[in-house]
Parts: C-alpha cells; structure tokens; sequence
C-alpha cells in the first residue's frame, strides 16, 4: 500500500477530530473543517488537477465554500485555531484523496443528523440541518469527480441506448 499523501492525511486526522467530538460545538467545529478541506482540495485540483477534472474541482470548491460557514462564534474561533486546510500544499493522489474525502463527508452527515436529532437548542438544529445540506452537495460533487476519474482519458461516458450501441 502506498504511504498516505499531505491530503489524504489532512482528510484522516479530520476524520479523527470528528470521531472525538463530544459536543454539538465540536461537530459543528470539525463540519466546518470538512467543508474548508473539501474547498481547498477542490481549488487545488482546479489549478493542479488532472485536465479532466478541473472544472467539476472548481465546481467542488465554489459548493465546499458556501457550506462552510459556522454561526456559532466559539465553533468558528475553534475551526480557525486549527485551520487544518490551510496546511494543504498540494493533492498527489487525487483519486485516493477524493475517496477519503468522500468518506469524511458522509461521517460528517451521519454525525450531524445524530446533532439534530438530540439537540433542544432550535439554532443548533438548524446549523446541523444546513451543514447537512453542504457535506451532501458537497459530497456529491467529489462522487462526479470519482466518475470523472474512472473513464480513461478521451473517452466520453453516455447513457441509455446511446451506450448500449457502443458496446456491442
């Protein structure tokens, strides 16, 4: 097995922090953190990417941006402390990273909708349903990068009949 990359081991140690979080806050703190990752690694691969990539990377970064905004002023001073996207100096494995990436953003739901289900405070409920919201669109586009990566260069993938011609 080949040794984890910068990004994939900025992916894990997020994974981790996640798995450690005791409270709301700290979901809610390591949520935040998953979705400056995913911007960063999508902005790198926009610039740095395979060609394939580059415009569904931008497309991953503009989303991760937008969804990764903390209302709670302790949650966003503690997810700046530790910028761990700031740290991210280039993405060598880029189908292994998105994997990773992939893996960290479904946790990151699961761990927020356990949040809402819990929490009494109704802003608490509604930060986790609106980073609900960003980890899955923001998952859905590493999911089109993991498509994008899995049809050998040149070839264009196409559905329905179209593609059933081009098999036989």
């Amino acid at each position: 097995m080949l040794p984890e990359s910068g990004a994939t081991r900025r992916v894990a140690a997020c994974r981790h922090a996640l798995a450690q979080s005791p409270s709301a806050v700290d979901v809610l703190t390591e949520a935040w953190q998953a979705q400056a990752l995913a911007q960063a690694i999508g902005a790198t691969l926009a610039v740095s990417g395979p060609a394939g990539l580059r415009a569904g990377a931008r497309d991953l970064s503009h989303t991760a941006g937008r969804g990764g905004r903390v209302d709670d002023r302790d949650a966003a001073a503690r997810a700046t402390s530790a910028p761990r996207a700031a740290m991210l100096t280039g993405v060598s494995d880029p189908a292994r990273t998105l994997r990773a990436l992939a893996a960290l953003l479904g946790e990151v739901g699961i761990a927020l909708v356990a949040v809402a289900c819990v929490t009494d405070d109704e802003h608490v409920y509604w930060q986790c349903i609106e980073a609900i919201d960003a980890a899955d669109e923001s998952s859905d586009r590493v999911r089109g990068l993991l498509r994008g990566l899995t049809v050998p260069e040149g070839e264009v993938r196409t559905r329905g009949p179209a593609a059933m011609e081009s098999r036989e």
